[in-house]
């Protein structure tokens, strides 16, 4: 293949998880043209890796108003020009790293010969020429692309999640640090994300973020999105001792420089999460309603999952709100695992708020 197409369009965490493979085909493929399909909200994480030769960005939720306003002519136009814009591109493989409808849809507008992608129950598999099944072991970050790339004759012990930040970002976050009053080594803690069963409670970050900062002397960062504010006031109801908020206030990009310089991250299943293994961050993740992987390559990463005879129950909880899952992980537990994290040696490359 000497043009390929990598398609996996969201979400953040899934983009981090996904990343092996642009060092992989790389690998593979020396001289080829790599090029990713991705959201625009996203983008900021694949742009400025030195293995990826170009960054094309498909809008869902462009298409999706198009749908909920019944604009089909607008919609048809659309696919027309994405199509005929991948086709112009001459992509002869793509590898669809998301097993969809969609994303086969776009595999097969690409025009490419070989058509690459995970086995899945969604329609669309006669658009692909070739489907792989998911890794079996599941427990792992990234296991099944690492089991794609080695079904295409590709040795992963090299290849990691990666990603790799815009210098205007990071000296952005630099800056919204030094506002703060950060000027050295910090914590990080995340705890939004897009479904409540997998948030851990607001009282418990509020003492977990007081024990970093009276047992570490770190100055404890809130990070998350825009529409997560109003869940932020709870943990950041303001005043001394209480974690800074930065939640709405920094680009994906920014919060990513943010979480690459922390000394320590703690968070739930949410891609600014799954950012720190990326980053060889110290990451303590907290996962519960679903189990994204059990462990990870880098011994920085550690997770905490209290199985229960309901979990993981994904979309679907049984508990009335309870959330015994989550409600198992106690900040005395999260503790020890900060604890021993603490003593390994970090990555000297990372950056730091000077």
């Amino acid at each position: 293949m000497k043009r390929i197409l990598i398609i996996r369009s969201s979400a953040i965490g899934d983009i981090v998880m996904a990343s092996p493979l642009i060092k992989g085909l790389r690998k593979k493929y020396p001289d080829a043209h790599i090029g990713w399909l991705v959201d625009p909200a996203v983008q900021d994480l694949l742009h400025c890796h030195p293995d990826l030769d170009q960054v094309i960005c498909w809008s869902k939720s462009l298409w999706k108003k198009y749908l909920q306003q019944g604009s089909l002519i607008s919609l048809v136009k659309s696919m027309q020009g994405v199509a005929s814009y991948l086709r112009s591109q001459e992509f002869d493989g793509v590898v669809d790293a998301q097993g969809l409808f969609r994303s086969r849809l776009f595999a097969l507008l690409s025009g490419a010969e070989e058509r690459i992608g995970f086995h899945s129950a969604e329609p669309g598999k006669m658009f692909m020429t070739r489907i792989i099944s998911k890794d079996p072991d599941d427990t792992a970050m990234s296991s099944e692309y690492y089991h794609l790339l080695e079904s295409l004759g590709i040795e992963t012990h090299d290849c990691h999640p990666e990603l790799i930040l815009n210098p205007v970002d990071m000296e952005n976050a630099r800056k919204k640090l030094r506002q703060q009053g950060i000027t050295g080594a910090y914590a990080v803690i995340c705890p939004f994300t897009t479904r409540p069963q997998k948030h851990w409670f607001a009282r418990r970050w509020v003492a977990l973020a007081k024990e970093i900062e009276t047992r570490l002397a770190l100055p404890v960062v809130l990070l998350g999105g825009f529409a997560d504010q109003e869940a932020s006031r709870a943990i950041c109801p303001g005043g001394k001792g209480h974690p800074l908020n930065f939640t709405g206030v920094t680009t994906l990009g920014e919060s990513a420089a943010i979480i690459q310089g922390t000394r320590l991250l703690i968070g739930v299943d949410t891609g600014l999460t799954h950012m720190g293994t990326a980053f060889h961050r110290p990451t303590v993740a907290l996962f519960g309603a679903t189990r994204p992987y059990l462990y990870t390559r880098s011994p920085l990463t550690k997770v905490v999952y209290h199985s229960m005879a309901c979990s993981p129950c994904r979309r679907s909880p049984t508990c009335d709100g309870a959330f015994y899952c989550m409600e198992s992980i106690h900040v005395h537990g999260v503790w020890k695992i900060i604890d021993e994290l603490i003593s390994v040696k970090e990555d000297p490359h990372a950056c730091s708020a000077h």
